[in-house]
């Protein structure tokens, strides 16, 4: 089934409440099958963040990282690219500190296959199935650049979480608990309203 990147309006926040809703429930990673669903796997990762004591722009990126998979190409045999389709579903809502890391999250896992022994061989099967199709282990120029990016340590934090993420049944916080700490997230980083002062006072 093909999922285009359809025109997307009204506020970020209902935007992924709604993919959720629609597509949380399916198998996580599609057709390849790990043992949770896209939404327990997204809450585990958000967890796991957390318990790391992670920044919450950190703890955002680990809860929406696959969220370009609910707008992508749902063929099993290619790339859909979903760590770039991110940014056509919330890229307007949010800055680089949750972004990066999640455009990254595909190129840190090669990257930890390229640099780290052992690391390829405890992915789980499907992990390992969508490596080959994501590039397989980095060459020494693609591994310099990535340790050029700005964000590549957070990516690599978001990585190790998002392997980990993969418990059938395990309890997490709800969908909503994390949507308010995305609603938070977009609070603080808007600019003060600045104030018209009109004689003494302020208006």
């Amino acid at each position: 089934m093909n999922r285009s990147v359809p025109e997307f309006g009204g506020d970020v926040i209902e935007r992924i409440a709604e993919l959720y809703r629609q597509h949380g429930s399916r198998p996580y990673d599609g057709g390849r099958r790990e043992s949770v669903t896209a939404l327990e796997h997204a809450l585990q990762c958000a967890q796991l963040a957390e318990w790391a004591g992670a920044e919450p722009s950190l703890v955002a990126a680990a809860l929406l990282h696959d969220i370009g998979d609910f707008v992508g190409d749902g063929s099993d045999g290619a790339d859909n690219h979903h760590e770039l389709r991110a940014q056509d579903v919330i890229g307007d809502g949010f800055g680089a500190e949750v972004l990066d890391p999640i455009r990254l999250h595909v190129a840190a896992k090669r990257y930890l296959v390229s640099t780290e022994p052992g690391y390829a061989d405890a992915l789980s099967p499907a992990s390992q199935l969508s490596l080959a199709l994501q590039g397989g282990p980095m060459s020494s120029d693609e591994v310099q650049r990535f340790e050029e990016e700005a964000y590549a340590p957070q990516a690599l934090l978001l990585r190790r979480w998002d392997d980990a993420a993969k418990t059938p049944g395990k309890p997490t916080p709800s969908l909503d608990y994390y949507l308010v700490l995305l609603q938070e997230l977009r609070e603080q980083a808007r600019p003060a309203r600045r104030r018209t002062v009109v004689g003494a006072l302020d208006a």
